[in-house]
């Protein structure tokens, strides 16, 4: 096996690491386990909010989080769909995603958030993050 398949299929392992990672935070969002969304980042993150509410470190996240995710999906569902990953160095990935929210009235909010991910330990970590909401452009 060529060098280049080696790295390519070491590319694909992680990708797929990435998306459970993703896969995981739509599955916490859509049940409301604030617990289990903490666990995914990294003790010293950087999280902006969608309002643009600024987050330092893991603990100001989860104080956060257990304000608005109890109650925050009720009559809602989120869906993350990874748009792009680039690898900065091979334990660093920008994870581009567009995440849907859609209420029982058929409305839907669309978001563009970047995952700045390390892996450490073995483990993708959620490291930088800014959520952003997509503005009308009509």
């Amino acid at each position: 096996m060529s060098t280049a398949n080696i790295a390519d299929q070491e590319s694909q392992a992680e990708i797929e690491a990435i998306k459970q990672v993703v896969a995981k935070v739509e599955h916490v969002q859509n049940n409301e386990l604030p617990d289990e969304f903490i666990a995914l980042f990294r003790a010293d993150a950087i999280w902006t909010t969608g309002h643009g509410k600024r987050l330092f470190g893991r603990d100001a996240i989860s104080t956060f989080t257990h304000q608005v995710l109890p109650g925050g999906m009720q009559g809602a569902t989120v869906t993350f769909e990874i748009e792009h990953v680039l690898f900065i160095r091979p334990d660093v990935a920008a994870v581009k995603v567009r995440q849907v929210y859609r209420n029982l009235d058929g409305t839907q909010d669309v978001g563009t958030p970047m995952f700045v991910m390390a892996k450490e330990d073995g483990q993708w970590r959620l490291t930088a993050c800014q959520n952003t909401i997509v503005a009308d452009t009509d």
